[in-house]
């Protein structure tokens, strides 16, 4: 293990371990005022009217009459309100805010208000939607060709659901009124730097009249990417109103209902074989993007980038759209995009390979890139490609190939075992020339004179380590103890802008621009002296341009790899499906603390199986969601995979610090391809094409081979 590897006390833990960390909902009460939002009871309709009951004195009710600037969120596209205009658009839209000294009091109030709506005909079958939020298509090579003189052509649909990222700290934020006459907003974010442009434009003022805090946040998995700058604006504005702080903090029935999930998918492949070989694949993916645009965009584009997987194919074709639907907004969440295609094609490839009558997992490695190959958007893989060597530490530790070829016997009895594999990629940092063009992301170091270095950068620590990892970073470079660096919680008076804690782009980018500071600093250290140094992000010469609206170039710099396998048993009398052992390989390039990424690939492996199998999430024929409790919303923990092994795969990035690559989405991304294809050897060789699969599922299969 290099020293760097070498695991330490995360620098939090003590304050986590202890309850003196600060959140949100820790901050003393008094003189704070509570919010609580009036929601839409209706997926479409016109608000007519809004009769509140009279307000006794400190009680204020905000809507969109109190923006004083936009009443725009800023997110992409700028289409979420701050609060509802004319006409809401989902179930749970804000229509106002009631804020007030005592809750009870607040809800009262609220219990009052009075909405007259005139119900429209809301959307909310995305197969009917014509609505196109985003719209993408890519392509290379002669596929119609291809086609025409294949020996067969395979085409299927595969669906994939909702899920909700489940932080154990629901959505909170908190606004004050500073004496300066700045907003201060702090609370529960990814990116201090997103709130900081949305606050900004909702209450019409310039950048030095916003001042935003990420406090202690618990947990975030992309559902605090962009929905903190909406709830930022909400309280900013009710306490510029007020002008008094507001605080409002999501119950989690609030959370699991009307927050951004995880976009679900309805993917059509489309696949020409020839002399046993995939000669073409022609992909049509659709995401419900719910009623307003928020991250569909970059969610979508990284998910048709991925619509081939980690397979060389010639002649490929990809269109994609993200629909509207009057459904609470999808959003962010580990892997954005990723998953859902990547479930797709490893189903795809598998199904092929069994009509075939050929070993999936041969099948699938005849078919891998290696380094040198283009990639999808007629990039280039650049560096190696260690998926062989990877499915080899899989297949050791859970005797992978004699497994999948004795489960595809038939098989008798009450329980019956299927094991699965995938293989797949995460490409690191932001999609295309992100980085460069938009991020253009800029890190510093503070000496004091004391000797002690403070690290000034934007990225959040939301569980995964930052507030340790770059401290590490910078105490190697400088030849310092680990107590002398230190990381604290970003805050926009103080930082600059290192560009959001999203897309495994934290350690990689940043990382090693603190990485490149401390060394500037070390060269013009001075004790005694207060000295500062600054770096900003450069494209790495090999990088070859990528145009979004060609979809063309290299669309990350490196990818991050990992292989899955899971075995189940199935209890064919219940439908209930125990997990045996789920195995992952994982590179990520060097572990900058050993520990605290082995705890990332456990952690993204487990809510990935949840995703696979048990998370099942939906809305009823109004548009709601109906599950809004861990009594309806079934989430794993250990008890569901007592035997999970996570190993580390080393391929050096030679642009990330000391070779590390993005690591927090990648163990998420492909639990779905190799649980289902389990499934599909407990269930007797069963061709499945949705996820999460769960009892219930296992069940109707059952069911219909009884009859």
């Amino acid at each position: 293990m290099e020293k760097i590897s070498r695991p330490v006390v995360k620098k939090d833990h003590q304050a986590k371990m202890s309850g003196r960390a600060l959140y949100v909902g820790d901050y003393p009460g008094e003189g704070v005022l509570t919010g609580k939002m009036l929601r839409s009871r209706y997926a479409r309709a016109r608000v007519l009217d809004v009769k509140v009951p009279p307000l006794p004195e400190g009680y204020f009710y905000v809507d969109r009459g109190d923006v004083p600037g936009d009443n725009n969120v800023n997110i992409v596209m700028d289409d979420t309100p701050v609060y509802a205009r004319e006409t809401v658009e989902y179930i749970g839209e804000p229509i106002g805010m009631v804020v007030g000294p005592d809750e009870k009091e607040v809800r009262r109030i609220l219990a009052g208000i009075e909405v007259s709506y005139e119900e429209l005909e809301p959307m909310l079958d995305i197969r009917k939607s014509d609505t196109v939020f985003f719209d993408y298509a890519y392509g290379r090579g002669d596929v119609e060709k291809a086609f025409a003189e294949a020996d067969k052509v395979y085409q299927e649909e595969f669906s994939t659901g909702y899920q909700d990222q489940t932080y154990l700290e629901t959505q909170g934020m908190m606004a004050r009124p500073e004496p300066d006459g700045r907003m201060f907003v702090h609370g529960s974010m990814q990116c201090a730097y997103y709130v900081h442009g949305a606050v900004m434009r909702a209450l019409g003022c310039g950048p030095d009249k916003v001042h935003i805090l990420q406090d202690v946040t618990g947990g975030g998995f992309g559902g605090k990417e962009a929905f903190p700058s909406i709830l930022g604006c909400q309280v900013a504005v009710a306490a510029k109103k007020a002008n008094a702080p507001v605080r409002c903090i999501f119950d989690r029935r609030e959370d699991l209902e009307f927050t951004s999930k995880r976009h679900p998918s309805l993917c059509t492949y489309k696949v020409a074989v020839k002399d046993g070989r995939v000669t073409a694949m022609d992909i049509d993916v659709k995401f419900n993007a719910g009623a307003y645009t928020t991250l569909s965009a970059v969610v979508l584009q990284r998910g048709l980038i991925c619509a081939n997987g980690i397979y060389n194919v010639e002649n490929l074709r990809v269109h994609g759209q993200a629909l509207k639907t009057n459904t609470t907004p999808s959003g962010a969440y580990r892997g954005f995009g990723a998953p859902q295609t990547f479930f797709a094609v490893e189903m795809m490839m598998d199904h092929i390979a069994r009509d075939l009558g050929v070993d999936s997992l041969e099948f699938k490695e005849a078919h891998l890139v290696k380094q040198g190959d283009a990639t999808s958007t007629s990039g280039k893989y650049h560096f190696p490609v260690p998926i062989p060597a990877m499915i080899d530490e899989v297949d050791r530790a859970c005797d992978f190939r004699r497994k999948h070829r004795e489960y595809a016997l038939p098989q008798t009895g009450r329980y019956r075992k299927g094991i699965g594999m995938s293989m797949y990629f995460h490409g690191a940092g932001f999609t295309g020339s992100g980085e460069r063009d938009i991020i253009k992301a800029v890190a510093r170091l503070h000496k004091y004179p004391d000797g002690t270095v403070e690290i000034l950068a934007s990225n959040g620590e939301i569980g995964q380590g930052l507030r340790t990892t770059f401290p590490k970073i910078v105490a190697n470079e400088l030849n310092l103890p680990l107590e002398k660096v230190y990381y604290s919680h970003p805050d926009t008076a103080r930082v600059p802008d290192s560009g959001p804690t999203v897309a495994s782009r934290s350690l990689m980018t940043v990382g090693e621009l603190l990485r490149r500071a401390a060394i500037q600093l070390r060269s013009v250290w001075k004790d005694g002296e207060d000295q500062i140094v600054e770096e900003r992000f450069r494209e790495p010469d090999f990088v070859i341009p990528f145009y979004l609206d060609k979809f063309q170039g290299d669309a990350y710099p490196t990818y991050a790899w990992a292989v899955n396998a899971i075995e189940v048993e199935l209890d064919t009398l219940t439908g209930v499906t125990k997990i045996l052992g789920a195995y992952g390989s994982f590179d990520v390039g060097t572990p900058i603390d050993y520990n605290i990424v082995m705890g990332q690939m456990e952690g993204g492996f487990l809510q990935g199986i949840g995703y696979a199998s048990i998370e099942k999430m939906d809305y009823d024929a109004r548009g709601r969601i109906r599950n809004n409790s861990f009594s309806d919303y079934l989430i794993p923990t250990t008890k569901d995979v007592p035997n999970l092994q996570c190993m580390l795969h080393v391929e050096k990035y030679p642009d990330g610090p000391y070779g590390a690559k993005g690591a927090g989405e990648l163990p998420l991304v492909g639990a779905p391809g190799a649980y289902v294809e389990a499934m599909e050897q407990a269930l007797g060789g069963v061709k499945l094409n949705h996820a999460p699969f769960t009892a219930e599922d296992a069940l109707a299969v059952l069911t219909k081979e009884a009859k």
